[in-house]
C-alpha cells in the first residue's frame, strides 16, 4: 500500500511539478549566495539605468568642454595681442638699428645752431662722423670757434687732431663750426650742403 501511495506520488510530481519548475528556470533563477531572485526585466531596466548615467555624463563632459572653450577664448585674444605686441616691437628695434646704420644722404656742414646727426633731405643735420678720403683723417669740428686766417697745410699737417695745438689758431665766434682734417679747413656759419664745396673731399663716414 505505501509503495503504490509513493508511485502516484511519483507519478504526480512527473506530470504536474516538473514543466513548471523548468518554465521558472527559464525565467528566474534561484537564490545564490549573493542573495535575491533576479529576473530578465530587472536586468534590462538595470542595463537601461546603466546606458542612461553613461550618456549624462558624456554630457556633462561635453558641456564642461564647452565651458572651458568659452573661457580659454579670452587667453588665445591675449597671447595674439602679446604676439602683435612682441612683432611691433622687433619691427621699431629693427628701424632703430638701421637707423644707426644709415648714412648722411645728403651730407651737410652747419654753424653751432646746427643739431649734429644724420642728415637727409628732411633732416637737416651737420654730420658728425666726417671723414677725409684724401689724407684719411677723421675730420674734427669745434662749436663757437673759427679759423684764423693765418692758417696754412702744414699748421694742420703738424697738429691735427690735438686741440691745445690747434687752438692757437682758433678764434672765439659764437654760431660758428670751425672744421679741419689734416689737408683742409673751413668755417661754417649755416647749413651747406658739402656738394657745393668741390674741393673737399670730405664724406659721411658712418656705417
Amino acid at each position: 500500500m505505501a509503495e503504490d501511495l509513493d508511485e502516484l506520488l511519483d507519478e504526480v510530481e512527473s506530470k504536474f511539478c516538473t514543466p513548471d519548475l523548468l518554465r521558472r528556470g527559464v525565467v528566474e533563477q534561484p537564490k545564490g549566495c549573493r542573495g535575491g531572485t533576479h529576473s530578465s526585466d530587472q536586468n534590462q531596466a538595470e542595463a537601461k539605468e546603466n546606458l542612461r548615467s553613461t550618456e549624462t555624463f558624456k554630457r556633462e563632459d561635453d558641456l564642461d568642454s564647452l565651458i572651458n572653450e568659452i573661457f580659454e577664448e579670452p587667453n588665445l585674444d591675449k597671447k595674439t595681442s602679446k604676439l602683435k605686441s612682441k612683432s611691433s616691437g622687433n619691427t621699431s628695434v629693427r628701424a632703430s638699428i638701421q637707423g644707426l646704420g644709415k648714412s648722411c644722404s645728403p651730407v651737410y656742414l652747419g654753424g653751432s645752431s646746427i643739431p649734429c646727426g644724420i642728415g637727409t633731405s628732411i633732416s637737416w643735420r651737420a654730420c658728425n662722423h666726417l671723414r677725409c678720403i684724401a689724407c684719411d683723417f677723421l675730420v674734427v669740428s669745434y662749436d663757437d670757434y673759427m679759423w684764423d686766417k693765418s692758417c696754412d697745410y702744414l699748421f694742420f699737417r703738424n697738429n691735427i687732431p690735438e686741440f691745445h695745438k690747434l687752438k692757437a689758431k682758433l678764434i672765439k665766434k659764437k654760431g660758428t663750426r670751425a672744421y679741419a682734417c689734416q689737408c683742409s679747413w673751413r668755417t661754417i656759419e649755416e647749413l651747406t650742403d658739402l656738394q657745393t664745396d668741390h674741393q673737399l673731399r670730405w664724406v659721411c663716414g658712418k656705417h
